[in-house]
């Protein structure tokens, strides 16, 4: 056998294998800090004192951005290199980035929070931290039952679209 195909295929193998540990590690990191921040959100009351409002904004604001956000975006990317690395283009697939995108939009009102309670000190106090977690935690879960479970879904797209017609282009200029 070509010593040569068979690295390559080795060194494809170890690629995909660190792709997904660095997209599974930021996962982790992600997902835990979308659960924290609404707990260490929801400690914020009106009228504390200043040294206590100090350290949780701090803490607040340095684990938005320095941890969880960066954190997003390195699971996202490795997410998105892994459906090209894999060709992954199946319906769960688009389904999973469905849910992927509610993380990211719980994400931001996670932020937005965040600056809320830095830009409002003692007269903003924040929504229930249930909800959050409660739409993270839902969100998280239809996620990892779509990546597990990799249902057999319907294809959204219709099946006209999907076989060729045996009709002709409508313009007479066709590449050749």
């Amino acid at each position: 056998m070509d010593r040569s195909r068979c690295t390559g295929r080795r060194a494809g193998g170890v690629i995909l294998s660190l792709v997904k540990a660095i997209h599974i590690a930021a996962l982790v990191v992600w997902c835990a800090g979308l659960v924290a921040l609404p707990l260490m959100l929801s400690k914020h009351e009106i009228g504390e004192d200043q040294r206590r409002y100090a350290r949780l904004r701090v803490l607040t604001h340095a684990t938005y951005s320095y941890i969880v956000t960066p954190a997003a975006v390195v699971a996202i990317t490795a997410g998105t290199l892994l459906i090209f690395l894999q060709g992954v283009f199946v319906p769960w697939m688009f389904a999973k980035l469905v849910a992927v995108g509610l993380l990211v939009v719980l994400h931001a009102v996670i932020g937005k929070t965040v600056i809320a309670m830095s830009e409002r000190r003692g007269s903003f106090e924040p929504r229930s931290s249930v909800w959050m977690l409660g739409g993270t935690l839902a969100t998280m879960t239809l996620v990892l039952a779509l990546v597990l479970g990799k249902p057999v879904l319907p294809s959204p797209v219709p099946d006209w679209l999907e076989s060729p017609r045996e009709r002709h282009l409508p313009v007479d200029e066709i590449p050749t």
